[in-house]
């Protein structure tokens, strides 16, 4: 009992004299913990949007959209277990608050149907006793910033306008997110949309397969392809909507699970450094302790529990802080326990490996208090012969060889800096690629900053009011339509704009730009779906037309997982490309886009339909705030590493300090002795971090764009300037870091210093 208490004294004396270090080795191992949890919980399926949606709602593993109801029995299909619908789904336009959005209006029962059915989330379900009652689904009125009870104003193909309510906003697992998916989908009652829309020829039939098995929808979707014939529009599966669902959270999740993992590694070294560096400064402590009688397996119990109560206290705050960051993110508290608990036991896991092999050699320690341990001795570095042969003061020569006294702590030391300075560096890449989004749309498929749609004029004159505004450089009529293609019996994008002659300039970052009808040009996303290459010809089905095209570049493609073909207008039939569906406008250098907007809208007596791109850089903006942060607790890390090497450094060398101050040489000589000691140790873990950093960032992020679908060659290196300043910044932070207990030393008493 006495033991206990006198090792739990010792502990608490040991960690009031040092902490800073103390905080920040908790800081540091709890920001990690944090960004495994967040990583975990964004790539977890557990916890993606879509299978919470998909279990609550009773979704459909296939949406078939057909121009016609299907007059075929789908619930014979072998492996269709329910059908949702067919429900009959009428293109229109919503205007809310100055701007028009193109909406899909479902007509749905009064009675939910038992699969793929939303789930209200405000308000209540459709009625009859409020026939002009609408329910929205949550994204869609989210961005028209609709509540219940608020009118919903919409625009059907004829031009007749009609006020509906809000009733109800819901859930829905159909499709992805608005505005990324796009219509945006509203439910009415079969009466009202008939009211609204009374011409079948208008719309379309939406219908839903609930399958068995899941992993056979390639299977029934082909089957369905065969049944249905050329009646088949589009075909939507769940993976489609999957992913498109959980797109920014998976990058976000990667970046997190890229730091969080490296993160991971520099902590425990940290820990093994800060653990170390306290054995060899209480040698004599624990040789006391031997002496008093404490056994070698109660000496490293001591130290096995004063460092890794400090870890595992980071572990803990780490857990509660990943956790509410996931409530906010999410709003919902269900983050995933598995993974969660993984990270957690795994940390603590690597955070008393790291302390225990230094609490197993401090436990070694001999029972002789009153012999001290000096550093070790050998011969001069490199280094320091250099810096003798060149003539440095003699302050500078005695630091350079004092960085090098334990070559494997100073190896350790340099390491531990590199690993947060490399991370860094990828970081300030991934920043580069957000602001090259921003700063160079052309570069990602976004020369044109405006779409317009003709609607209540003609396209001809809706083309004429653009090329006649003193701000549109370039006009480009085009369209998008769904095709189907056989071998993968699924839909897939075709945006065909401008003319083959005189394309629209996508960035083509392997072959070539189409240049001829029949040519075409397709995301990463795909060329892995059709499973084909540059070079290649692929045949699709445009509503029930047949498109061959050759595809002869690749392009840089953000939108729909990188699944999208694009093409010269002149490369669809005239039934589908005549007359356009839109026009994309290329503004002139330095023209403001409100403003352009504002004046076609003026011409057009609101008779246009204008829309302003949104850049991909503007969806991932969290990703900013979320660099900011890791760039902190990587930091922490090397303030960590860098106090322990600076309280190894003073304890190796207080005697030669005692020794140099007898000799004459002044407090300020004596700082520069053990800043230049920690500074080279610093100089060489930042430099090789930032180097190592620079010649991985770009294909890591062009790994992460290949595998989203995106593609290759968007990766950006932060600039020279960038770079220079994060290194300069990491020096100097260090070496301020550095002159504190430097300070304190040199001005201590030789007596004191020598005792």
């Amino acid at each position: 009992m006495s033991t206990a208490l006198a090792g739990s004294r010792w502990i608490k004396a040991d960690l009031r004299a040092r902490k800073g270090q103390a905080v920040l080795t908790v800081l540091a191992v709890a920001g990690i913990v944090a960004a495994l949890i967040t990583a975990a919980t964004l790539l977890e399926e557990g916890t993606n949007p879509w299978r919470s949606l998909f279990a609550r709602t009773d979704g459909a593993h296939v949406w078939l959209y057909t121009d016609d109801r299907p007059d075929v029995s789908l619930n014979g299909i072998d492996g269709v277990t329910r059908v949702a619908g067919p429900y009959r789904s009428a293109p229109v336009t919503v205007a809310q608050d100055g701007k028009k959005e193109p909406a899909a209006l479902r007509a749905m029962p009064a009675t939910p149907p038992g699969v793929a059915h939303p789930v209200v989330a405000e308000g209540r379900w459709l009625d009859p006793s409020q026939p002009d009652g609408v329910v929205v689904e949550r994204s869609f009125a989210e961005s028209l910033r609709l509540r219940v009870g608020a009118p919903f104003t919409i625009i059907a193909l004829s031009g007749g306008r009609h006020t509906l309510y809000v009733r109800g906003i819901a859930d829905s697992a159909e499709q992805g997110f608005y505005p990324q998916w796009t219509p945006g989908l509203a439910y009415v009652l079969p009466l009202m949309l008939d009211r609204i829309e009374p011409m079948l020829g208008r719309s379309e039939w939406v219908t839903g397969l609930r399958l068995a098995d899941p992993d056979a929808t390639q299977v029934v979707s082909q089957r369905v392809v065969v049944m249905l014939e050329d009646k088949l529009q589009r075909v939507y599966t769940w993976r489609e909507v999957r992913a498109a669902m959980e797109l920014d959270n998976r990058l976000l999740g990667t970046l997190l699970a890229l730091f969080g993992a490296v993160g991971l590694v520099a902590a425990a070294l940290a820990l093994a450094n800060a653990a170390g560096g306290r054995v060899l400064t209480q040698l004599r402590d624990l040789a006391t302790l031997k002496s008093l009688g404490f056994t070698r397996g109660q000496v490293a119990l001591l130290l096995l529990v004063e460092h890794g109560a400090l870890g595992l206290l980071g572990v803990m705050a780490g857990a509660v802080a990943g956790w509410g960051v996931m409530v906010l993110m999410l709003g919902s508290t269900s983050v995933a326990p598995a993974p969660m608990l993984a990270i957690v036991g795994g940390t603590a896991l690597a955070v008393l490996a790291a302390v225990g092999v230094p609490a197993w050699r401090g436990g070694r320690t001999p029972p002789i208090p009153d012999v001290p341990s000096g550093p070790p001795r050998g011969r001069l570095s490199r280094l320091a012969r250099l810096a003798l042969l060149v003539r440095l003061p003699p302050a500078l020569v005695l630091g350079t060889r004092d960085a090098f006294t334990r070559r494997t702590p100073a190896f350790l030391t340099a390491f531990g800096l590199a690993v947060p300075m490399m991370m860094i560096t990828i970081g300030l890449g991934v920043w580069a690629t957000l602001d090259d989004f921003a700063d160079h749309p052309e570069q990602v498929g976004q020369h044109a900053s405006l779409y317009v749609r003709a609607g209540k004029v003609e396209p001809a004159e809706a083309r004429r009011i653009a090329e006649s505004d003193p701000g549109v450089a370039e006009v480009y009529p085009g369209t998008e339509v769904n095709a189907l293609s056989p071998g993968e019996a699924r839909s897939v994008r075709v945006r065909a704009i401008g003319a083959s002659a005189t394309p629209y300039p996508f960035p083509v970052v392997e072959g070539r730009m189409y240049g001829r009808p029949g040519e075409a040009v397709a995301g990463q996303g795909l060329l892995d779906l059709l499973g084909v290459e540059i070079g290649d010809r692929v045949r699709l089905t445009v509503g029930g037309t047949p498109l061959i095209v050759r595809i002869v570049g690749r392009n840089v493609e953000p939108d729909q997982d990188g699944e999208v073909l694009s093409v010269g207008l002149d490369s669809l039939s005239a039934k589908d490309a005549v007359p356009p569906e839109f026009y994309a406008l290329a503004l002139k250098p330095g023209a403001d886009t409100a403003e352009v907007r504002g004046r076609l809208l003026a011409e057009s007596g609101e008779g246009l339909e204008v829309q302003e791109v949104v850049n991909p850089a503007d969806r991932l903006a969290v990703i900013r705030v979320i660099i900011v942060a890791l760039i902190g607790v990587l930091a922490l890390i090397g303030l960590a590493n860098l106090l322990t090497a600076s309280a190894l450094g003073l304890r190796d060398h207080a005697f030669d300090l005692a020794v140099l101050k007898a000799m004459g040489l002044t407090p300020r000589q004596v700082m520069a002795t053990l800043v230049t000691a920690t500074g080279l140790l610093v100089v060489l873990g930042v430099g090789a971090g930032a180097a190592a950093g620079m010649s991985v960032v770009t294909s890591l992020i062009d790994l992460q764009g290949d595998t989203s679908g995106v593609g290759a060659g968007i990766g950006r290196a932060p600039s020279a300037l960038t770079l220079t300043i994060a290194v300069l910044t990491a020096v100097g932070t260090a070496l301020a870091v550095a002159l504190i207990p430097a300070r304190r030393a040199a001005r201590a008493q030789v007596p004191v210093t020598s005792r």
